[in-house]
């Protein structure tokens, strides 16, 4: 059955319980009366009277014991039904992911992730594929993606307040960069350190307002290269 199904099922399989557990107590409560009524008769009960009465009793704790192993049975099939929608989702969340990640791969479209990919590159391939936010000349501006309008891509992004993308609903694959996790918007800059494992940085939140000259570090990197010395 499909996972549109399930609160149907599961609706249904509580209501199930949710009788069981009303048989219990009604079959709990005869138990009651049966025991109260064998206590005040039992002395001037025949032997057979008394045989019979008590097997009515047991008969009555049988009856508990079912309902409740049925109940158990059901929360476990509820519980397994569940699982398997869960282990299906993982699969089909696992076979988009791979799906997506062929299409990045195989996009002309370079990212600051599509670039993580291509380390192996020399230093000033690296620094040429830079400055997917960082706009202060036209070698560093990378190439842009058109839309359909023949808008560019990149400016779309550049347009954009980071109140106003922050905002907005974040889609669980797109990778995140910079000290706050967040998507990339605005004005980014690349860290000079090729090990960086952050790498891409809005300018707010490295307190820069315009490209800074030369080479420039992360705070991170900044910090690990003051240990080393």
């Amino acid at each position: 059955a499909g996972i549109e199904n399930l609160p149907c099922e599961l609706q249904r399989n509580f209501q199930l319980m949710r009788e069981l557990d009303q048989r219990t107590e009604d079959k709990k409560a005869e138990i009651d009366s049966l025991a109260a009524a064998y206590i005040e008769s039992v002395k001037n009960m025949l032997p057979e009277e008394r045989v019979e009465h008590l097997r009515k009793i047991q008969s009555a704790y049988s009856k508990c014991k079912e309902y409740s192993d049925d109940k158990v049975q059901l929360a476990m099939q509820t519980y397994e039904m569940v699982d398997k929608h869960i282990r299906r989702l993982d699969a089909d969340l696992a076979r988009f992911e791979a799906d997506l990640k062929d299409k990045l791969e195989g996009s002309d479209f370079e990212t600051p992730g599509s670039r993580s990919l291509k380390k192996g590159r020399s230093q000033k391939d690296k620094r040429s594929s830079r400055g997917r936010g960082r706009r202060t000349s036209e070698e560093d501006t990378p190439k842009k993606k058109k839309l359909k309008g023949g808008s560019d891509f990149a400016d779309t992004i550049l347009s954009v307040h980071p109140s106003d993308v922050l905002d907005m609903p974040v889609d669980p694959n797109e990778p995140t960069y910079c000290l706050c996790h967040q998507v990339s918007y605005g004005e980014m800059i690349g860290c000079d350190n090729p090990d960086c494992p952050i790498e891409w940085f809005h300018f707010a939140c490295v307190d820069l307002t315009t490209k800074p000259k030369g080479k420039w570090f992360c705070p991170r990197c900044v910090q690990e290269r003051k240990k080393k010395k």
